[in-house]
């Protein structure tokens, strides 16, 4: 993985040599806005003829925002390995290291299911978190992070326009970090290659994006109870953590994935309207590729029966869990007054492999190494626009009896008056698979061997937000029936009940002159299957900092402040490295507040971060765990910085 990044950072300095020489400067971008630039909140000092607008963010559904250069709390929050806000997350120790989920968003359910070992793809970048740009001058950020101990995190963009149709882009977020505990190493690395192409008279667009991600942890299993007792009792001769005892010496695991995504299209039929010369009416067809594979994998040099449970090594060469998925849309668009925007219709043609290449368990009485099989789906998109009123849809079936078989249906309306007020209600009904290592799964040790026929997994989701500069909030009530989980035994099992989750979420910033105070509350009630969901009843961060300029002149912003989050109690799931999953326990109960201080600044283009977690942690109770046996971070120092510059 580092010699990936080394060679990176090579290419990224010869590319904007080389541009140096030959595009105009941007003297300065300064703006105001909190997220992504705002035309109505922005003040902006350019040279030239080139403005802010002119560098584009441009989503996989096709929304534009601006690159941002600005200091805020929002972005406070967002300056963590993830690079998104992680209020529903719960790290452990070491960043890198997997997450505990304290809410979960069923509101952008799959249409196929995935390989799993879920808590390793928290980092994993999907299809629709891939970003395309569209720059007047070579555009570069580099974000940079301290690690815990012995390590940090780069994540490195540089975007291009050889054209104004043609823009190319190259990212790497790579990082390495020891981490404080034993056997707690993280080395993570995600490469993107981006490009998207318009012809002239934009009669054929093409875009796409190639993808490799690696994510490499050391796993401990945790502190033995003996040494937890150390811990929480806070013992002076383990305040140093690497002294303490851990249940597993030699394990670690690995998860490697690679994309190639393809989407063009061509416009047949256009029409113009002579007295607004706009497109009313056009006939377009599409085409989408998605090639896609994933593997997991559990190494283990001496094995730990005492902790796993009996073995039976069948001695296999390759213990590699492998899936590939490949797919391709073919799609006819029609855009037109008369059905109020766009309607697509749809065909996906889906071929997929989920397995291993020979038994891993002498002792097993698995018949099938491998699943594999075809499917065909039928769907529709609708777009529409009505005043301020927005409605979308999105809907898929796939027939038949394959693990490919289901249905989805997703819609939702969304009406904006300006910038004053958003308010989107949203309908999500899914059934689909299970994910393919509950249905399948191998391993040395003998309890951790599975050949399951699962019922599809069907979800119900009525959710609805608002945006408004009073108050913004979320609510989702959302019905699951056959939900698949791994019980206290490690295995995955299906509820014959259906779970029942409401949450709820506000989000409020109060401002006095120079200081601010920013709040966001979530409740949660699990009304049935809370035996086997589990989430914590009240989750909440409330960040009270000062911002202001520094200096004579204004050069430099400033925000400081600390921020307290805080979830109730309640028996958190524990972290199973073998399967890189959560399972159910029922013997303790976690929950605790947390302390972080930050002193942030902006000097031009640059954000500097720095930050104490856990500040109080010295003199509260060392109750604070990311998972049963795995103790939260104690009081840790961490710097950083967001670095833009237009060549």
């Amino acid at each position: 993985m580092m010699n990936k990044f080394k060679a990176f950072f090579l290419i990224f300095f010869l590319f904007s040599v080389n541009y140096a020489f030959s595009q105009r400067n941007l003297n300065s971008i300064n703006n105001t806005s909190n997220d992504s630039i705002s035309s109505k909140r922005t003040k902006v000092i350019l040279s030239g003829k080139t403005k802010y607008t002119d560098y584009k963010i441009i989503s996989h559904k096709g929304d534009t925002t601006y690159i941002d250069t600005t200091l805020s709390i929002k972005k406070d929050y967002k300056f963590n390995y993830l690079r998104t806000d992680n209020f529903e997350l719960l790290g452990f120790h070491n960043q890198g290291q997997t997450f505990t989920n304290l809410g979960y968003d069923f509101s952008n359910v799959k249409l196929f299911p995935d390989i799993g070992f879920t808590a390793k793809q928290f980092s994993y970048l999907d299809i629709d978190e891939i970003k395309y740009y569209e720059v007047p001058t070579p555009t570069t950020e580099i974000t940079y992070r301290t690690g815990l101990q012995q390590g940090q995190v780069v994540d490195a963009i540089f975007t291009v326009n050889f054209s104004k149709r043609l823009n190319v882009s190259m990212s790497y977020k790579g990082l390495r970090s020891l981490g404080a505990y034993r056997r707690s190493l993280s080395s993570n690395g995600n490469f993107r290659g981006t490009f998207h192409y318009v012809t002239k008279e934009g009669q054929y667009q093409i875009r796409g994006h190639m993808a490799s991600q690696d994510f490499f942890n050391e796993e401990s299993g945790g502190l033995p109870d003996t040494e937890v007792d150390k811990f929480e009792s806070d013992d002076p001769d383990y305040t140093t953590r690497s002294y303490l005892d851990v249940n597993l010496d030699d394990a670690e695991n690995q998860f490697d994935a690679s994309r190639v995504y393809l989407d063009h299209s061509y416009k047949l039929i256009s029409s113009k309207d002579t007295v607004n010369k706009k497109d009313f009416s056009n006939l377009k067809i599409g085409h989408i590729l998605t090639n896609e594979s994933k593997s997991y994998e559990f190494i283990q040099t001496t094995e730990t029966t005492d902790f796993f449970g009996d073995i039976n090594d069948a001695d296999a060469n390759d213990k590699k869990a492998k899936s590939t998925l490949f797919n391709n849309e073919f799609n006819l668009e029609f855009n037109s007054k008369y059905v109020l925007g766009k309607f697509k219709a749809k065909t996906n043609l889906t071929q997929y492999t989920y397995g291993y290449d020979t038994i891993l368990n002498s002792n097993s009485s698995i018949d099938k190494i491998k699943l594999k099989g075809n499917a065909i789906s039928f769907g529709a998109d609708w777009n529409a626009k009505i005043k301020n009123f927005k409605l979308n849809a999105d809907a898929s079936v796939t027939p038949g009896n394959s693990r490919l078989s289901g249905n989805f249906l997703k819609g939702e309306a969304v009406y904006e008056k300006d910038s004053v007020l958003t308010v989107k209600g949203s309908l999500l009904l899914s059934s689909k698979s299970p994910n393919f290592n509950t249905l399948l799964h191998q391993s040395e040790y003998d309890d951790y061997n599975w050949q399951n026929d699962f019922s599809n997994v069907n979800t119900r989701d009525l959710g609805f937000v608002l945006s408004s500069k009073w108050i913004n909030g979320t609510l989702n009530f959302t019905n699951i029936d056959n939900y698949t989980y791994f019980g206290e035994d490690n295995k995955p099992l299906q509820f014959d009940g259906q779970i029942a989750y409401l949450k709820v979420k506000a989000n409020k910033e109060f401002k006095y002159k120079k200081f601010a105070l920013d709040n966001t509350v979530m409740y949660q009630n699990v009304s049935s299957g809370s035996s086997v969901f589990r989430v914590p009843e009240i989750v909440t961060r409330n960040t009270f900092y000062y911002q202001d300029y520094w200096f004579k002149g204004k050069p430099m912003l400033v925000n400081i402040g600390a921020t307290l989050k805080y979830f109730t109690k309640y028996k958190m799931n524990a972290y199973n490295p073998l399967l890189a999953e959560f399972t159910l326990q029922n013997t303790q109960e976690i929950g605790f507040p947390t302390v972080d201080v930050f002193f942030n600044a902006q000097v031009r283009r640059t954000r500097l971060y720095f930050k104490i977690d856990n500040v109080t942690s010295s003199i509260t109770a060392k109750n604070y765990f990311s998972a049963p046996n795995y103790p939260y971070r104690d009081f840790t120092i961490r710097f950083g910085l967001v670095w833009n510059w237009f060549i």
